[in-house]
């Protein structure tokens, strides 16, 4: 299997997910009381974490991989998407996790989360789309 054919499996993947995770997920949040909240971030967050990681770790090493192979527009925008979006999940919604986890996430925090992802909903679509576009170029 060639890297982009890869690299358009993960990128789907993590397409179909942020979307479910949008649209799904993070709306029934606000239907959970905070104490039954923490519960089942506990064990949604785990779950999901060992879908996300191996996804979000596979787009990092192609990022790098492309860039080695050698730097071009298509190499150089795609890390630019992988890095913006493991940036802003460390520095805005590690912590918004971390609120709902620890019992301190109120409605806002719910909210926040919610509003902010759609930053990288549209971000992970933007990125497949351009792996679509630039397959086998």
């Amino acid at each position: 299997m060639e890297l982009a054919e890869i690299r358009l499996i993960l990128d789907g993947g993590m397409v179909v997910l942020i979307w479910m995770i949008q649209r799904i997920i993070y709306p029934s949040f606000q239907y959970c009381e905070v104490s039954r909240l923490v519960s089942w971030h506990e064990k949604y967050s785990g779950r999901l974490a060992a879908i996300v990681i191996p996804l979000m770790i596979g787009q990092l090493i192609i990022s790098i991989t492309q860039l080695f192979n050698g730097l071009d527009l298509n190499s150089g925008v795609y890390a630019l998407f992988v890095w913006f979006l493991w940036g802003i999940t460390f520095v805005v919604f590690v912590p918004l996790h971390g609120k709902i986890a620890s019992g301190i996430g109120t409605a806002h925090t719910l909210r926040t989360l919610e509003k902010r992802n759609w930053i990288r909903t549209i971000t992970w679509t933007a990125l497949f789309l351009f792996s679509i576009f630039n397959f086998h170029k």
